[in-house]
């Protein structure tokens, strides 16, 4: 831990990074977006949205081809994944989708008409709620075992130097009992999850009928890192986190803590590798003979290919979680 103050200043992670991030000044308030910052996996390819389309279908068939259909794009950033399922839906389909791009930012410009912009989830939904990378920026608090082996708040100030403040107690004490348990080993951090588990469960509430799916980094009970995961992201490379505004502030989910939360039954939770292969991308090589017959189509699909292969790579991007939920319908992802 960094040396702090001995003159009780500071606070709490999670009031720190709600400023940070969202404040009038805030990261996520600046023009360039996250995309400026970090490459998710709707920026590395129009494919992963082709993908979401996909799955919105299937939510719209098991829904009975309703006449309005939902879809809402959790932590919009500045509209990429929206923007790309629609263009991606077969135009009977689109014509039925009712939009929505969730994000506390500003509605960019330029943005498609039929996208509407909220900076919160509509209610009663039935279509499809996304949230990709959304989770892991929602602020939480972390905790350290201090010397006496006592789990401790991390309390930061502006320029990221942090101390050690009150023991943790009531509700995140509970929350740490049960989902994240230290050791009394000096310097044992974890991030507390409940608001996340909260986020979840109340997203998951405005869905009426269809699906729920969460898309983050994560893990879950027995592979919790023991030092935790906070860290920062400014202009595509990681960075010390510091809350003042200038860079990224993100932290790996408890995504099993999440699917607790909410009491429904049919989560699931499977890699993005499982999930992207299961709506019809492999990453798989075009075959060579189409080199021969049809040159540029063969060279589209082995683009293609590489695209996919990365959604899907082992250390990279196919090792993002999907938590899926259904609510009222049956599981259209698939095995």
């Amino acid at each position: 831990m960094a040396a702090g103050t001995a003159d009780g200043d500071g606070r709490g992670w999670r009031a720190a990074t709600r400023d940070a991030l969202y404040g009038p000044e805030g990261f996520y308030r600046r023009p360039e977006g996250p995309a400026g910052h970090f490459r998710t996996s709707v920026h590395a390819s129009p494919l992963f949205a082709g993908a979401v389309a996909r799955l919105l279908c299937r939510v719209d068939e098991a829904l009975g081809r309703p006449p309005v259909l939902d879809f809402v794009d959790m932590a919009a950033g500045r509209g990429e994944l929206v923007t790309g399922v629609l263009a991606a839906l077969p135009a009977e389909v689109a014509a039925r989708t009712r939009a929505y791009a969730v994000d506390l930012a500003d509605r960019p410009g330029g943005l498609d008409h039929r996208i509407e912009w909220r900076s919160e989830p509509p209610k009663r939904i039935k279509g499809l709620l996304f949230a990709n990378e959304w989770l892991d920026n929602v602020p939480v608090e972390v905790a350290e075992v201090d010397s006496a082996g006592v789990p401790r708040l991390v309390l930061v100030r502006a320029d990221g130097t942090e101390r050690l403040g009150e023991p943790v107690a009531g509700p995140e004490a509970e929350w740490l009992d049960r989902w994240w348990p230290l050791g009394a080993e000096e310097g044992l951090r974890a991030e507390i999850g409940r608001d996340r588990d909260e986020a979840w469960a109340s997203a998951v509430e405005a869905v009426e009928r269809g699906l729920a799916v969460a898309v983050d980094y994560g893990h879950t009970a027995g592979a919790r890192p023991p030092f935790g995961t906070l860290t920062g992201f400014r202009q595509g490379r990681e960075t010390v986190p510091v809350p003042d505004g200038s860079c990224d502030i993100t932290a790996h989910v408890a995504l099993d803590a999440c699917a607790a939360a909410c009491a429904l039954p049919g989560v699931r939770l499977l890699p993005q590798r499982d999930a992207l292969r299961a709506l019809g991308l492999t990453g798989a090589r075009p075959p060579l003979a189409l080199a021969s017959t049809d040159p540029a189509a063969y060279v589209r699909a082995l683009a293609g290919a590489g695209e996919a292969a990365e959604l899907t790579a082992a250390g990279g991007l196919g090792d993002f979680w999907w938590l899926v939920q259904p609510v009222g319908v049956p599981d259209v992802l698939g095995e």
